[in-house]
């Protein structure tokens, strides 16, 4: 039927002339970009045709709908076959011969020899065939309509003209010819370079894509079902998939269909262990992310916080253009909006999870609340929803396993208590040892007590809770609750020198001792046992963080800290009484700078050595000359 005399010349448009251009003089880079748009266009053929089959028994004929992938190294030709909805004469010369979308104009104006990155713009305007020309000095479309007899063969090699004439025996749907470039003919007929291809970009397209008798996208886009159809060994195998974490099962899932503001479905998992604990370094990944089940971006961190960059997951979006560029997308205000839908849904389970699973959670907050507690810093819009997620030791608590949240530990103190007491230090049993713990013990006020010291970041960072100021018990700010008395009688003691001469001559010679090293020294109102402890100023960071800060930093220079001296301690009594003589002024400063030395060292602080141990030698000499050799 079809002869030469049959064929027509059609030129392209003026748009279409520039686009072809550009794709022939391999602008794009990233050629196999190509095989993902005539997938995607041969599934949206196949969607129709199963629509208008549904719809009218007529064009019902049993036949599967499947995309087919041909590759002939030998006449270096790439074939993408469908047996969708297929082309008419008309259809051909509007759909390939023209932009017919409003915004071609504008998607042209961004293509420029200047400009590489906006060619990547390929697919938001409805241009996807025409990257065919990426790969092929000629193509040729072979296509017959579902309600048409007639085939039809348009061909051309990417200049300024197109012909379309009839063609024979041609079946339902359409086949893309690509007369490859000579350079890409090994690598487009390559039956692994093409597997690799596809199940990157177009796995979870719904139709099977056969190569010879393979399938290809064995992998079945769960996202888009109802959360009740799909079984844990499929959400199991699926995360496998996208993690590459073949023999791990998820901790947990979350899957969500959102139909608005903005239309998208997703399925975002928590690994069960945190590899970053185990010295594997930062785990960069992102989600997946696609537009109508083709894949845009495989690595996508514009979807979550980085405090959440440890999940896990696949996103894809209805309202998000095919193929927009990774600059474009940061700009994008659909990936702001998925952005923030994300984030809430993750939040919102989690604090679920800790109502309803604690052990799970517990199991989670081990291995992921360092990371998760950062967005403290950064998330301002949901700072509160993740400082109820934080959980620390107390006081309250006997058992080290034991965690109690922020929530937990108001509900527990007094109603007049203004503020959250913590406190830091390198283990529980330093952190138990510390003597401005003291009055805490005496008035029964719980203290939480953080180990590590990024906590302490974070609880300053914070800085209130529920209208309560979260403060370190070595603060110079800390306020007591009137109601909180004493666990028990406490009477002053009568050797107490508070307020005497003598006391004031001992804190003299203390501040004479200590010098700069010290803000200032004081007596103490905290202490009961301890002869003294040191006490941060007001508005400083806490020790433990000053020390951490000081560590990874050796310009920072930590706080002057205040000498708090406790005037009912035996040794102080005793100083006081020494103080009287002259003689002994050298041994009380003495005493001062190895007390200063001995607070220094329960806070994990190396004082200066050699002082120390001269001190100590001094004093074990002294000791040692009063005591007896006569055996009573």
């Amino acid at each position: 039927m079809s002869s030469v005399a049959e064929k027509q010349e059609f030129t392209f448009q003026t748009e279409i002339k520039q686009l072809l251009h550009l794709l022939s003089h391999s602008l794009y880079q990233n050629k196999e970009i190509t095989i993902r748009e005539l997938i995607s266009n041969a599934s949206d053929a196949l969607d129709k045709l199963r629509h208008i089959q549904l719809t009218d028994e007529k064009y019902r004929d049993g036949e599967t709908l499947q995309i087919t992938i041909e590759p002939d190294k030998d006449g270096k030709i790439l074939t993408i076959r469908d047996n969708g909805i297929g082309l008419t004469h008309d259809e051909l010369v509007k759909n390939l011969g023209t932009i017919a979308h409003s915004g071609s104009l504008e998607f042209l104006s961004k293509l420029s020899a200047d400009n590489k990155n906006a060619v990547s713009l390929i697919g938001q305007f409805g241009v996807g065939f025409y990257s065919a020309f990426m790969l092929a000095d000629r193509v040729e479309v072979l296509t017959r309509s579902y309600a048409d007899e007639q085939g039809w063969r348009w061909e051309s090699e990417g200049t300024g003209n197109f012909s379309i004439q009839p063609a024979d025996d041609v079946p339902r749907g359409a086949q893309i010819r690509l007369h490859l470039k000579a350079d890409l003919v090994e690598d487009f007929t390559s039956d692994f370079r093409l597997k690799h291809i596809i199940q990157k970009y177009s796995t979870f397209v719904p139709h099977p894509i056969m190569l010879g008798s393979e399938k290809l996208n064995e992998m079945s886009p769960i996202w888009v079902e109802p959360k009740s159809q799909v079984k844990p060994e499929q959400y199991e195998a699926f995360y496998q998939y996208i993690s590459h974490r073949t023999h791990e099962k998820p901790l947990w899932h979350l899957h969500q269909s959102v139909d608005s503001p903005l239309q998208f479905h997703s399925i975002l998992y928590c690994p069960s262990m945190n590899w970053e604990k185990l010295g594997m370094g930062r785990m960069e990944h992102g989600l997946h992310l696609c537009a109508k089940r083709i894949l845009v971006q495989d690595d996508c961190n514009d979807l979550l916080p980085d405090y959440l960059q440890f999940m896990y997951g696949i996103v894809d979006s209805a309202d998000l253009p095919l193929n927009v560029s990774r600059e474009t997308l940061q700009d994008n205000r659909v990936l702001g909006k998925i952005k923030k839908v994300l984030v809430k849904g993750v939040l919102d389970h989690l604090a679920k999870l800790a109502e309803n699973e604690p052990e799970e959670f517990k199991t989670f907050s081990a291995e992921f609340g360092p990371i998760v507690r950062s967005g403290i810093s950064t998330d301002f819009e949901n700072r509160e929803k993740i400082a109820k997620l934080l959980r620390f030791n107390s006081s309250n608590a006997t058992d080290s396993e034991v965690l109690t949240s922020l929530d937990e530990y108001i509900t527990r103190a007094p109603a007049d208590q203004e503020q959250i007491y913590y406190q830091g230090g390198p283990s529980l049993t330093s952190i138990a040892k510390n003597p401005n713990l003291e009055i805490f013990r005496r008035k029964k006020l719980e203290v939480l007590y953080l180990t590590d010291p990024v906590d302490e970041y974070v609880l300053s960072t914070l800085g209130n809770y529920n209208g309560k100021k979260l403060i370190a018990v070595d603060d110079a700010e800390v306020k007591y609750p009137e109601s909180a008395k004493d666990s028990e009688e406490t009477p002053e003691q009568p050797e107490s020198t508070t307020g005497t001469p003598a006391f004031e001559k001992v804190l003299e010679l203390f501040r004479t001792a200590l010098g700069e090293k010290v803000q200032m020294v004081r007596e103490s109102k905290r202490l009961t046992d301890s002869p003294c402890c040191l006490v941060n100023p007001s508005g400083s960071f806490s020790t433990q963080l000053q020390k951490v800060l000081s560590m990874n930093n050796k310009d920072y220079e930590m706080s002057k800290r205040i000498l708090e001296v406790n005037p009912a301690s035996p040794l102080i009594v005793r100083l006081t009484q020494l103080s009287t003589n002259p003689a002994q002024e050298p041994f009380i400063q003495d005493v001062a700078n190895q007390l200063y030395a001995n607070a220094m060292l329960l806070e994990g602080f190396v004082p200066d050595a050699e002082d120390a141990v001269s001190r100590m030698q001094r004093f074990m000499t002294d000791l040692a000359s009063s005591k007896s050799s006569i055996i009573p």
